[in-house]
């Protein structure tokens, strides 16, 4: 009879609306019921095991061909290559990757080399143009709380297929954040000073930035997504990433994780650009964010099942979706049916 509750709470936790593996929903209901340390310990005993080879080349080169389209220096971040090794070709140069009838950039990928010591390690980066694009926060099945009400569901919304640029994912479960979720609709998790937050305003351009210091309550916001402390400030790598002390970007020595991870943040003329790869640390992945160009950044989620980022192109009535880098894990389709985890989406202006 004493296990009579825990199973039936398992057996929900499988059968919970909404996408998410076995393994994933699992775990998460390990976490949800008081052992969220022994996932961490066994993730960071696992994955700072993992440590990728010194040399060879980069595995995880998103598949996107150059584009001809001509590029000002003006009109993008340089990409900061690693300092004493030889360029491979297309490194660091920013492609279109999607473009509207007209022939106007509405995103833009890049990949470079993002670790010194580990030369295979590779990261992609995606360029949201802030006068090209909108973006917007949706919610989840059970993020950013179990069952939170949405008028537009969980998945992007159908209306939005015929301009859809691309679909990312955002950051740790809000238990895990330290911070809150907030938009127009619900205020369903209070959002907290100090934290690393993309503030979205009405015509869907995104800011990064400090809550209450450098990002705060306008009204002009429309939606607020935060995540444990800011990366970048001012175009530098924050201190202490390394010694994590009290838990700032997650649980203690996951820094040391050799994993996915992903980052959001904004270069210095206000375009939103996302960076990811594989076999990252925290240091590696804010290093590789700073080459992007990102001035003002922050983290999002990390591991395999939860970097997400989808390149959509629409097609009539559905949608082609292509990974940012191949070897991402989720479902190419992962937003564009109901998700558990909450999430942002791009369409064009």
């Amino acid at each position: 009879m004493l296990l009579v509750l825990p199973v039936v709470s398992y057996v929900r936790a499988l059968l919970y609306p909404g996408n998410a593996s076995l393994a994933v929903r699992t775990v998460e209901w390990i976490r949800d019921h008081g052992a969220g340390g022994m996932i961490d310990a066994i993730e960071t005993w696992k994955y700072s095991r993992q440590a990728p080879p010194a040399t060879g080349r980069p595995q995880d080169i998103p598949a996107v061909v150059p584009s001809r389209t001509p590029v000002k220096a003006t009109d993008l971040p340089m990409i900061k290559l690693l300092p004493g090794v030889k360029a491979l070709p297309h490194e660091g140069t920013w492609s279109v990757a999607r473009q509207s009838s007209k022939g106007k950039p509405l995103l833009w990928t890049g990949w470079f080399r993002a670790d010194s010591a580990h030369l295979p390690v590779a990261a992609a980066a995606a360029l949201i143009p802030q006068g090209a694009d909108q973006v917007r926060l949706m919610p989840g099945t059970r993020e950013p709380v179990v069952g939170m009400a949405s008028k537009d569901g969980y998945s992007v919304p159908v209306r939005d297929y015929s301009r859809l640029v691309a679909t990312f994912n955002a950051g740790f479960k809000m238990h895990d954040a330290h911070g809150g979720w907030w938009t127009k609709e619900s205020d369903a998790v209070p959002l907290v000073d100090g934290r690393a937050s993309a503030v979205i305003d009405r015509n869907g351009v995104v800011r990064i930035g400090e809550w209450g210091k450098t990002v705060r309550m306008t009204p002009d916001v429309v939606a607020v997504r935060q995540n444990l402390d800011p990366v970048i400030v001012g175009g530098r790598i924050v201190d202490g990433l390394t010694s994590n002390a009290n838990g700032r970007w997650g649980s203690v020595r996951s820094q040391f994780q050799f994993t996915w991870r992903s980052g959001l943040g904004t270069d210095a003329k206000g375009n939103l650009i996302y960076v990811a790869g594989q076999g990252l640390t925290l240091a590696t992945l804010a290093a590789a964010m700073q080459q992007a160009g990102i001035q003002e950044g922050m983290e999002l989620d990390i591991h395999a099942a939860m970097v997400s980022f989808d390149i959509e192109t629409p097609q009539g009535a559905s949608i082609l979706s292509k990974r940012l880098i191949e070897s991402m894990n989720s479902p190419a389709n992962r937003y564009l049916i109901d998700d558990q985890r909450d999430y942002f989406y791009v369409v064009a202006r």
